[in-house]
């Protein structure tokens, strides 16, 4: 059994079920058509951007908390 010469990249050690990365990320470059995201993919994100928004609206709507009431003793002096 042949060494195998250490190498810092890891670019070349991965490889999808096409070859190597590096091929793949070239073929993804030229077909750009070819390349979409699946529909579960979409459809997913899509619900994660709907529950974000219902998240945010909860957030806006809400009464803001009494934590910094201006008080009248409360005067800096130096």
């Amino acid at each position: 059994m042949t060494r195998r010469k250490k190498t810092r990249s890891l670019a070349d050690k991965v490889t999808i079920r096409t070859g190597k990365r590096k091929d793949y990320r070239r073929w993804r470059h030229d077909n750009p058509d070819e390349v979409a995201p699946s529909r579960r993919y979409v459809d997913k994100k899509t619900q994660q951007r709907k529950l974000q928004a219902e998240r945010k609206r909860q957030r806006q709507s809400a009464p803001p908390l009494p934590l910094h009431k201006p008080s009248n003793d409360d005067k800096d002096s130096d």
